[in-house]
């Protein structure tokens, strides 16, 4: 029996502190395999045993061969990235790197949300790219793909430690998290800040705590995402709010909610992202919406179809945040007035002439 085989059945189940709800194939999987009822009602029981296995986390140690990873892409802030981890234990239902967990021959559902990988030699990898004579210092973000402050970074400190030599070598970091592990690290970032290092944005996608638990179950509830843009701001961390995803008919409606709520506590930016549904995610996104929200699925599809020209999505750069027709550009008019009705001020430059390459070990010590 091949082991790396996936089973789905085909009435999936919401999992309590899960977003996914079952083991949507890769696709890059040879075989797959569906379960039918064989009318001896051992279905139900085999389910219910597979669901009781499922949510448990494992975490595996990654020996990365590079670390810091490049772009050109026009329609992203950032040119070079970094991120500790493969997967992300806060199990966002919508997250657009779950389609990365196919590469591993895992599934983009629930294998993305409970089969963890660190990268526990990113900070000794960081200082080596970074030694290198042609690297150019320019903001690296943090933890972009999978964020860096999930619940597995309170015991695995992968990120921390990255921060401690973006802080030795005097390297600007932009950090996006709704991760409330991030507090912890406040001492790294108030003197990142102090230098004009960091900015940080805290992303939240719903302010209503009973959504919040279904879309994004392990991530930090709304109201402590507020107070970690409160915190940052008090420690003197320039950091702003991304209202990311934005989802038609299931969270639209409290864009100009969560702005207000973040500038009240002196969010000094603010950005936005359309839900975005790449290779496997929009069959979780499918399940999920059938799941929780049945009766309005087929009109949250429908607007979304609307704004990607007729597909669940639209890769092109330059569209694929912001999407186009009647309903984008609604979305986009309600954002920009209410960014300027709040007064957004904007994040101050970052500081790229401060970088110091870090120095090579050497068996003589300090002595040249």
């Amino acid at each position: 029996m091949d082991s790396r085989r996936k089973v789905r059945f085909q009435q999936a189940v919401a999992i309590k502190g899960r977003g996914a709800a079952s083991q949507v194939p890769g696709r890059f999987e040879k075989r797959t395999t569906i379960a039918e009822d064989d009318g001896w009602e051992t279905m139900a029981d085999e389910q219910a045993a597979d669901l009781e296995a499922r949510p448990q986390t494992t975490i595996t140690a990654e020996r990365a061969r590079s670390i810091i990873s490049r772009n050109d892409s026009p329609d992203i802030a950032f040119g070079q990235s970094l991120n500790p981890y493969r997967g992300c234990e806060h199990g966002c239902v919508y997250c657009f790197a779950r389609p990365s967990h196919a590469y591993l021959d895992l599934s983009p559902g629930l294998d993305f949300e409970t089969k963890l990988y660190a990268k526990r030699n990113a900070a000794e990898l960081l200082r080596k790219e970074l030694a290198k004579p042609g690297h150019v210092p320019s903001p690296i973000a943090l933890g972009i793909n999978t964020d860096g402050w999930q619940p597995i970074e309170r015991d695995e400190r992968i990120s921390r430690a990255c921060l401690e030599v973006l802080l030795e070598t005097r390297h600007p970091v932009g950090i996006v998290t709704k991760g409330s592990a991030i507090l912890r690290d406040l001492d790294l970032l108030a003197e990142l800040a102090k230098l004009r290092l960091v900015h940080v944005m805290v992303s939240v996608t719903s302010l209503d705590n009973v959504l919040s638990s279904k879309l994004e179950p392990r991530a930090a509830a709304p109201h402590t995402r507020i107070k970690m843009i409160a915190a940052l701001r008090e420690a003197g961390v320039p950091a702003g709010v991304l209202v990311a995803p934005v989802i038609p008919m299931i969270t639209d409606m409290e864009l100009e909610c969560i702005l207000e709520a973040a500038r009240a506590v002196d969010a000094l930016s603010a950005g936005y992202v359309l839900l975005r549904l790449p290779h496997e995610l929009k069959t979780v996104w499918r399940e999920w919406l059938e799941l929780h929200y049945p009766q309005r699925a087929a009109h949250v599809m429908s607007l979304i179809r609307q704004m990607r020209g007729g597909k669940d999505y639209d890769s092109r750069y330059g569209v694929r945040g912001r999407g186009e027709g009647p309903f984008a550009d609604l979305l986009e008019t309600r954002f920009r007035k209410a960014r300027q009705r709040l007064g957004f001020p904007g994040m101050p430059p970052v500081d790229t002439g401060l970088f110091t390459p870090p120095r090579e070990e050497s068996p003589q010590g300090a002595l040249f």
